[in-house]
């Protein structure tokens, strides 16, 4: 994995390339989401809708008692997220909504506390964490030995890079041979740092052309590419790139098989041991009872799930 900031694919959402794609007369679920440039910090929290605990998610006070003494003062859990991922986080209006949104209220309901989010660049996230800007983040972040480094992260998700192309392959593309093939991808991602500059160079290293690489601020600008034919291909985590198809009606379909899988984890401070045991906690009785697979159900993504929840979980 590279040192610098790096989503485990693309991680941000296409659906506010409702507008992008109108012209090309796609049928999209609206869901205006808003384009953030880079790694600029933009500001927009919102509440996902769940405010308290239910009755099916109590609270443990236990956990709550695990928490920063901020967070139990405020009952309220500070979350940071790039919403420009979708089916993981996106905007809908100004609400944040997607998987890793509806499993982060359920462990806010089951610390006791309410979930508010801000909106930011996916690379001025880690940051806002250390920084203590957010108390946590949850963006579709791979775990890797760089971000261990930096900041405590709790396993909730596996996930593994697919590749997507325009219905029907015209272009015949084959992702372990791509030379000299156009692919767009979102940047300060694994796709876009690690995995295309090694098939690039394994091109290269064998006198084929290299792949050209169009790399977006956002998910949604790479799919639309492809959409409009100014890439073949692109490639993302797995379940992004599923849901791209999907909201695509005929006009994308996956190509080959998923790879790399590796975790996801939920941001916290390196210093806030005890609160990231309270998030792995949450995790497991949640899972337990669940309402955690039932969250990744309303996404399609139970293919993702974990069994365990472990805090920096040990790198393979």
């Amino acid at each position: 994995m590279l040192a610098r900031p790096t989503r485990r694919a693309s991680r941000r959402s296409f659906l506010s390339a409702a507008g992008a794609l109108a012209a090309t007369g796609l049928a999209l679920a609206g869901c205006g989401s808003d384009s953030l440039s880079g790694g600029a910090s933009s500001t927009t929290s919102s509440a996902s809708g769940s405010a308290a605990p239910t009755a099916a998610t109590s609270a443990d006070p236990a956990l709550t008692a695990m928490l920063p003494q901020s967070v139990r003062d405020s009952g309220v859990l500070r979350v940071g997220t790039n919403a420009e991922y979708a089916p993981n986080e996106f905007l809908e209006g100004d609400t944040v909504k997607g998987m890793d949104i509806d499993v982060m209220d359920a462990v806010a309901a089951k610390l006791g506390v309410r979930a508010e989010y801000s909106n930011a660049g996916f690379d001025t996230l880690l940051t806002g964490v250390t920084g203590n800007r957010y108390d946590v983040a949850i963006s579709s972040f791979t775990i890797n030995a760089d971000r261990l480094a930096q900041v405590n992260m709790v396993q909730y998700f596996n996930a593994g890079t697919q590749w997507v192309v325009a219905k029907g392959n015209p272009e015949g593309v084959d992702p372990e041979n791509a030379c000299g093939k156009t692919v767009a991808v979102q940047s300060a991602t694994t796709q876009s740092d690690d995995d295309l500059p090694a098939r690039t160079k394994a091109c290269t290293d064998a006198g084929q052309p290299a792949i050209e690489v169009l790399a977006f601020d956002s998910q949604e600008d790479a799919t639309t590419a492809v959409v409009q034919g100014r890439a073949v291909a692109m490639l993302a985590d797995s379940p992004i790139a599923a849901y791209a198809v999907k909201q695509t009606g005929d006009a994308l379909e996956l190509a080959g098989e998923i790879y790399d899988a590796a975790p996801y984890g939920i941001v916290v401070p390196k210093e806030q041991v005890q609160g990231a045991e309270a998030i792995s906690q949450a995790l497991q009785q949640l899972a337990d009872e669940g309402a955690y697979t039932a969250a990744l159900a309303t996404w399609g993504a139970e293919d993702g799930a974990v069994t365990e929840f472990p805090v920096n979980p040990a790198l393979s």
